[in-house]
C-alpha cells in the first residue's frame, strides 16, 4: 500500500502565512528523504487558518527542492479557472518535473461565500456561477490528453507548451457526484474521508461504474485521511487537541489560526462534545498503522494520502517520521 501526504499549509498561533509556507517546504523535504509516495498542496482561500491558496507555485517550489517524489494539486478548484489555464500550467510543471506531477481536480468552493464571490470568474453572475463543471472537466482532459474532437474550435490549443510530458489527472471529491464523474471519466479518484465519513458507498460506486479510458485501464482509488501518530497513545490525543478545537470552532463558523495544546485542552473541556462526527486516526505508531489499513480497505483504495495538523512544526515532522517507520517506507 503507498502512503502519501496532502499538506493544508495550517497557520499555527504565532506565526504568519510565510512560516507555514515554508514549512510546508520543510515538510516535503522530509517526506522525500522517508520514502513517501506524493506531495499534495491543497487550495484554499480567505482563511487565517491556512496559507496555501496557489498550489501550482507551491508546486513549483516544492519540486525544485525534492528529488524523487510526486507533487501535486490537492487541488486546483476547476470552477474558478479557464481550463486552458490550468492545463498549460500543470504542463509547464510536468516538463520542469518529469514523470513527478499530479493536477488534482475539485469542484468545493474552497472558501466561505464571500471569499467565493470574490474569486468568480464572470462577476456579473450571482454566487455561486452556473454549474459548468462537467464541461469544464471536459475540456481540461482534452487539452491535458492531447484529444480534444477534430474540427473543435479550441483543438489546436492542446499542443500544450510542456510536451510530450502531461499531469495525472485525478478527480477529488467528498460526494457521490464526483465518484460518479470519475467513473464516467475514466479517472483516478481521491475520496476526502476528513471531509465526510461516509464515503465507502461513494467508492463502491465509482467502481461500478468506471469506465475504462485512454489514460486508466482499471478503478485507481486513493482515500485522504487525518492522522497524528506520537510515541504513545496518550501524547497523540494531546497533540490531536489543537486540530479537535479548529475542527471544532469551523464547524460553528469560526476560522482561526492553530491553537497551542493547553489552550485547545482547556476550551475543549468546556464544551459539549462536536454534533458532526468525523473519523481520526491517532496513537501511537502501530494503532495509526492499523487504523490506516483499516481505512485503506474500507474504500478498497491502492493508496492512503494522510492530512496532519498539530500546533508544533516539530510534532508533524515526527508523525509522519513515526508512520513512515510504521510501514517500513525508504
Amino acid at each position: 500500500m503507498r502512503i502519501s501526504i496532502l499538506d493544508q499549509s495550517p497557520i499555527s498561533e504565532g506565526c504568519t502565512g510565510a512560516d507555514a509556507l515554508r514549512n510546508t517546504l520543510d515538510l516535503a523535504r522530509l517526506a522525500d528523504e522517508l520514502g513517501f509516495t506524493r506531495y499534495w498542496v491543497a487550495e484554499h482561500h480567505g482563511t487565517p487558518t491556512l496559507a496555501c491558496a496557489s498550489p501550482e507555485v507551491m508546486i513549483a517550489a516544492i519540486g525544485s527542492t525534492t528529488r524523487r517524489i510526486r507533487v501535486g494539486s490537492g487541488g486546483v478548484m476547476l470552477p474558478y479557472y479557464s481550463p486552458l489555464k490550468v492545463a498549460e500550467t500543470f504542463s509547464i510543471l510536468s516538463a520542469l518535473f518529469p514523470d513527478r506531477v499530479d493536477l488534482g481536480i475539485g469542484r468545493a468552493p474552497g472558501t466561505d461565500r464571500f471569499t467565493a464571490s470574490a474569486l468568480l470568474r464572470d462577476r456579473r453572475q450571482p454566487a455561486p456561477e452556473p454549474d459548468d463543471f462537467p464541461q469544464q472537466l471536459g475540456e481540461l482532459l482534452g487539452y491535458v490528453e492531447n484529444r480534444m474532437p477534430p474540427g473543435h474550435p479550441f483543438a489546436r490549443l492542446a499542443a500544450l507548451p510542456g510536451r510530450p510530458y502531461a499531469p495525472d489527472v485525478w478527480l477529488l471529491g467528498s460526494s457521490i457526484q464526483s465518484a460518479l464523474w470519475a467513473a464516467e471519466n475514466g479517472l483516478p479518484y481521491v475520496f476526502a474521508d476528513f471531509i465526510n465519513p461516509e464515503g465507502a458507498a461513494y467508492a463502491a460506486v465509482y467502481r461500478e461504474r468506471f469506465c475504462v479510458s485512454g489514460t486508466l485501464a482499471e478503478p485507481r482509488m486513493m482515500v485522504a485521511g487525518w492522522a497524528i501518530c506520537a510515541e504513545t497513545d496518550e501524547e497523540a490525543q494531546r497533540i490531536a487537541s489543537s486540530a479537535r478545537m479548529t475542527r471544532t470552532l469551523l464547524n460553528e463558523g469560526k476560522l482561526i489560526r492553530v491553537p497551542p495544546i493547553d489552550t485547545a485542552l482547556r476550551i475543549l473541556a468546556e464544551r459539549e462534545p462536536s454534533p458532526r462526527p468525523y473519523r481520526t486516526i491517532i496513537g501511537a505508531p502501530s494503532a495509526v498503522k492499523k487504523g490506516i489499513e483499516e481505512l485503506a480497505s474500507l474504500y478498497g483504495a491502492q493508496e492512503v494520502m494522510i492530512v496532519t495538523i498539530t500546533f508544533e512544526h516539530a510534532a508533524r515532522r515526527r508523525s509522519y517520521e513515526l508512520i513512515a517507520e510504521a510501514f517500513g517506507l525508504s
